[in-house]
């Protein structure tokens, strides 16, 4: 199960914050954030090697993120990788939820956050309201997670950029039984932590990390104003960590305005 948090704030100097943990299979191998897609070179996100697809992922000023619903964990025979997902949400193409295991899909940027669910059969949507807003496997912020009943009152503590540090806090909370970081066990635990900041203008920036490492290097001046020389004004700016804790090259840029949701 994993955990996505949005926090829209219309008006303010920074509109959209989004933090959010991957839980998966430690054996599945993944890519960190990175142009993967030869035929999308706008489309920025984590690389899923098994299935080619993303848990994560940005394009024209919007953000996707894919969360399992409850017992719905892996691949299943005659279903289409969920990892399909984000990029058609980003195109605004159609999503066919019976060809799907059940989902729940975030699409956020500054002008807004919606929610899709996939039962496997249907597929429902709700615009998000002002304010924070909680995911796991469940509806939005439903007490029927434990892990919402926890820990969203964590979040509740706003960042003030460029002080980042409370939802990094919060995102590396493992306590409880249902906590925000999965430790490992049994094979399975959170493998990466993600804070998207959009500003009122200018480009987003990308905080990544792996596991329980040091975090990327924050990118949160419009890059225009070369903040960072890896990005060009207009872009994504993504500066991660590979699975040793090293730094890695800049992976990403991208130079499109904000779109509409879908």
């Amino acid at each position: 199960m994993c955990t996505v948090v949005v926090l829209w704030r219309p008006g303010h100097a920074w509109p959209l914050l989004l933090a959010a943990n991957r839980d998966e299979r430690l054996d599945r191998a993944w890519d960190p954030p990175g142009a993967w897609w030869p035929e999308r070179p706008g489309l920025v996100g984590g690389r899923d090697r098994l299935g080619g697809g993303s848990w994560m992922a940005i394009e024209d000023g919007r953000v996707a993120c894919l969360l399992n619903r409850p017992g719905s964990l892996g691949p299943a025979p005659g279903k289409r990788s969920r990892g399909e997902l984000p990029a058609l949400a980003l195109a605004g193409a159609p999503i066919a939820a019976g060809l799907y295991r059940p989902f729940n899909l975030v699409i956020a940027g500054r002008d807004g956050a919606r929610f899709v669910r996939g039962d496997g059969v249907e597929l429902a949507q709700w615009a998000l309201p002002a304010g924070l807003s909680m995911i796991t496997a469940y509806d939005p912020d439903d007490r029927a997670s434990g892990r919402v009943r926890a820990h969203r009152e964590a979040f509740l503590t706003e960042p003030s950029p460029p002080d980042w540090e409370p939802w990094r806090a919060a995102l590396s909370d493992a306590t409880g039984p249902d906590p925000v970081f999965v430790p490992p066990r049994d094979g399975f635990g959170t493998v990466c932590s993600s804070v998207v900041a959009w500003p009122a203008d200018g480009a987003p920036a990308w905080h990544f990390r792996s596991g329980l490492g040091a975090w990327s290097v924050p990118c949160l001046e419009s890059p225009a104003e070369g903040a960072y020389a890896g990005a060009k004004p207009g872009g994504v700016s993504c500066d991660t960590m590979d699975g040793s804790g090293a730094h890695t090259p800049p992976h990403c840029t991208s130079g499109h305005p904000p779109g509409p949701l879908l």
